[in-house]
């Protein structure tokens, strides 16, 4: 490190010979680079030892003013992990330049609306038939690229802020315990950073996904205000575009899927934070990579803040090789297959006689729910995960065996407790799941039901012996071996 901090010195003596000892400007405008005509070192050529002159010099005058105000947004943030308030301005600048494709977001004009909510009310009618919960729609929207930004990151702050919380703990610690007194001016100045660095690449994220999804449920999580359904205009003709299908059918469809999910968020009351603390307890086992961060903290040069975006786009994360974490990731991931598996079986009930390209959609969706976008993958960086289905259509085939076996009002009871939920080892067996799911119930209303009778004597038999035991009763013996089958299973088990 130089004696003199962040690149700032004194200006060189003036030589004894005058003009003849001055070094001459390359440009031919006699001055040197840092003399009158260019007093901070900016512009073509600028560098050397000035370290804000090689980060700006290529900027013109308007650029380094938003470069500076940008900086001290940096510096002077005291919020938490990180700085919702640049990733919803850094979101909204990047709806605002359009997407690769060169779509650019607009107002929704009032037809477009009226397509949304007619659409919206309709699938809700045709899921009437194919599900026992009502409906979770209090009101119907239609919203722009910025709209959703504006809707989505309360949630998003839910998902990013117990990863970002361990970054900003960890760049503390990353210091030696006697040095970190001495430094906390400086480790201050890193948290502050890494907040609004942090915010800027979730507001980029953001700003991508705006221009992919097509409604509020889009990644399997409610981001949107509960019972609130919508519709990106936008983006559903963006998705219908390359189908060949009408593009009332693609719109009517994607209601379906928006529609079944607010169902099932609206009537089961637990999932929505089951979900985030599912996500929140995966965050808790990720571990920083203090390899890397020890690199950023000990090269750390406040004039180049980027040191610590590319830090932050190469990932810092690594899930610990715990059976915890392991569990907290097979129940993460089951999760968001039974919410995404459900919605595919009900809406395809709902659809396949009432749309011709019932198929095709749903093929389309389940590709693209199974590979994700470009802002998914930003976001698995970001926050160690990716929120995506890996087991959709096993979750799927699940709920249509059980729709078969239970029917509608008993495949959709199954919500009423997570407890009660598949498991992952169920979707490699979901026939195994519904037979001995069955057996379970009832054997647990005849617990419940005696437990609340209190003990009871056996009751006589017509031929004066004492009659069956509550095992007995529905034929299995004292050991709770099953008659039909002979299969076995140990008390304690149930």
């Amino acid at each position: 490190m130089s004696d003199t901090p962040f690149g700032f010195g004194l200006p060189p003596e003036e030589p004894d010979d005058g003009d003849n000892g001055k070094k001459k400007d390359p440009t031919g405008g006699g001055q040197g680079s840092g003399g009158p005509a260019n007093p901070l070192g900016f512009g073509p050529g600028a560098g050397g030892d000035n370290p804000f002159a090689a980060m700006f010099g290529s900027m013109n005058p308007n650029d380094l003013g938003a470069a500076f105000q940008q900086l001290g947004q940096m510096l002077s943030y005291e919020g938490g992990p990180v700085n919702w308030d640049m990733a919803k301005q850094i979101a909204r600048q990047t709806v605002s330049q359009g997407n690769a494709d060169g779509t650019k977001d607009a107002s929704v004009g009032p037809s477009e609306r009226a397509a949304v909510d007619e659409a919206l009310r309709l699938a809700d009618i045709w899921l009437d038939g194919a599900t026992s919960l009502p409906s979770g729609s209090v009101s119907t929207v239609a919203w722009s690229r910025a709209e959703w930004v504006e809707a989505s990151l309360p949630a998003w702050q839910k998902l990013v802020d117990p990863v970002a919380e361990r970054v900003g703990l960890a760049m503390g610690d990353v210091l030696p315990e006697e040095m970190q007194a001495m430094a906390g001016p400086l480790i201050g100045m890193m948290r502050s950073m890494g907040g609004a660095m942090f915010g800027q690449q979730i507001g980029q994220a953001v700003g991508v996904l705006a221009g992919e999804v097509v409604g509020s449920t889009d990644i399997g999580l409610p981001l949107g205000p509960a019972g609130k359904a919508a519709l990106l205009p936008l983006n559903v003709e963006r998705f219908g575009k390359d189908l060949s299908v009408p593009q009332d059918e693609v719109r009517l469809y994607l209601a379906l899927r928006e529609a079944a999910h607010q169902r099932l968020f609206a009537h089961v009351p637990w999932l929505r934070s089951h979900l985030f603390g599912a996500v929140e307890g995966y965050a808790r086992g990720i571990k920083v990579d203090t390899s890397k961060l020890e690199d950023v903290v000990g090269q750390f040069d406040p004039s180049q803040p980027e040191q610590l975006q590319e830090a932050l786009q190469q990932g810092m994360f690594q899930p610990e090789d715990t059976p915890e974490q392991k569990a907290a990731l097979a129940r993460l991931e089951t999760a968001l297959a039974l919410v995404e598996g459900w919605v595919d079986a009900v809406v395809h009930e709902a659809a396949k006689s009432r749309l011709t390209s019932a198929d095709a959609l749903r093929e389309t969706m389940r590709r693209r729910r199974a590979s994700g976008g470009p802002a998914e993958q930003t976001f698995a960086t970001l926050i160690g995960l990716q929120l995506r289905p890996r087991r959709l259509r096993d979750a799927s085939r699940l709920w249509a065996s059980l729709t078969d076996a239970r029917g509608l009002d008993g495949r959709d009871a199954l919500w009423e407790h997570p407890d009660m939920l598949p498991t992952a080892h169920d979707l490699d067996d979901p026939d195994g799941f519904v037979h001995h799911e069955q057996l379970d119930f009832s054997e647990l209303d005849k617990m419940l039901g005696e437990a609340a009778n209190g003990p009871q004597k056996p009751a006589a038999g017509t031929d004066g012996k004492a009659g069956p035991g509550p095992d007995e009763a529905d034929g299995k013996d004292s050991n709770g071996a099953d008659g039909a089958d002979g299969d076995s299973k140990d008390d304690t088990d149930k």
